[in-house]
């Protein structure tokens, strides 16, 4: 069975991005949760992981790291190709706007982190966030005009998985979105994975809690 090492529920953003494509297309895996910038966490990485992140999976001898890669691997392994689409165009685009997510952003990234059980309050942030917050919602419009269903680009896959923890960011910092961004979070947190991560993440222990912003 497949082995995804984690880490907490509440703030690992790239935990959550390959353990939801694998919940969503109901692949078996075990999990291995490890509470992240503690002693726990630093005795026991070096075991699953060469680089000492998390996530990182393990199938059969081989260890995958990296979100986009381990989505890959998946896809290509247990999908047979399904988790990006099939048109060679909408393909294209799915694998832009997920490589743009994975690498950019960082704005967002630094001021709005992830943090499953936030409420909106007055923290605000800076022009360059806003400026990522505008060109996510650029981005889902786009796909989604080519879409023909609740995701990004008609089913659920890499693409959004990788845009699921931007959809909780949004919620948790009170982002004000149009209606096309709204209706895609909607659709993000209405799926059953994406209610268990959650949970799961308010269920973790306060003693894991690192800083709120």
């Amino acid at each position: 069975m497949l082995r995804l090492i984690i880490g907490n529920k509440n703030y690992s953003s790239w935990s959550l991005r390959p353990w939801l494509l694998l919940k969503v297309f109901n692949i078996p895996f075990e999990e291995v949760r490890l509470p992240l910038d503690t002693p726990e966490f630093y005795q026991r990485i070096p075991e699953f992981s060469p680089t000492g992140r998390v996530p990182v999976l393990h199938d059969f001898g081989r260890v995958i790291w990296d979100s986009l890669a381990i989505c890959e691997y998946i896809n290509e392994s247990r999908l047979h190709g399904k988790a990006w689409p099939a048109d060679l165009n909408a393909r294209a685009l799915a694998r832009c706007a997920a490589s743009e997510m994975h690498s950019g952003f960082s704005a967002l990234r630094s001021q709005l982190p992830m943090n499953c059980r936030r409420v909106p309050n007055a923290y605000r942030w800076d022009a360059n966030a806003d400026a990522d917050i505008r060109r996510v919602q650029e981005l889902w419009q786009q796909l989604g005009r080519k879409a023909d269903g609740p995701f990004l680009l008609g089913e659920f896959g890499i693409v959004d998985a990788m845009f699921a923890p931007v959809a909780i960011r949004f919620r948790g910092y009170g982002v004000s979105l149009g209606n096309h961004a709204q209706q895609y979070c909607d659709a993000l947190f209405a799926l059953p994975a994406m209610r268990e991560w959650q949970r799961d993440a308010e269920a973790e222990s306060e003693r894991l809690a690192c800083d709120e912003l």
